[in-house]
């Protein structure tokens, strides 16, 4: 059975840093494309990294470019959101996607078919 399980998420001062992990079981990540989305309360689920097949080149928003970094470990089945330089604004659930299907990046979340279950993230000011 494939699944996506998120950690590292918690409460952090602007400024902070937190790492967010994915780590997948049943199927093997880097054959996918991977990304992470957020949603913030009484607003959409929006598109914030993502990491190509092939050559792993990363893909960010641009509200995060120069703080956010998407990583893959294909040895550990894992890919990370290095988060630096937080600000209020970046407090939601964030969560992290795949699709077998997609073979090209997309920040459409309505393009992924499988989700992990969300790891809070909490910035104060």
């Amino acid at each position: 059975q494939r699944q996506l399980v998120e950690s590292g998420g918690g409460l952090v001062h602007a400024g902070g840093s937190l790492r967010l992990s994915c780590a997948a079981s049943g199927f093997t990540l880097n054959y996918y494309v991977e990304g992470w989305f957020r949603q913030a309360p009484g607003k959409e689920r929006e598109g914030v990294s993502f990491i190509a097949t092939s050559d792993g080149t990363p893909y960010h928003a641009d509200f995060v470019k120069g703080r956010f970094t998407i990583s893959r470990d294909n040895a550990k089945n894992t890919v990370y959101l290095q988060m630096n330089n937080l600000k209020p604004e970046d407090t939601a659930v964030y969560y992290c996607a795949t699709d077998p299907r997609l073979r090209y990046v997309s920040f459409d979340p309505a393009d992924y078919e499988l989700w992990g279950q969300g790891t809070q993230v909490t910035v104060s000011s």
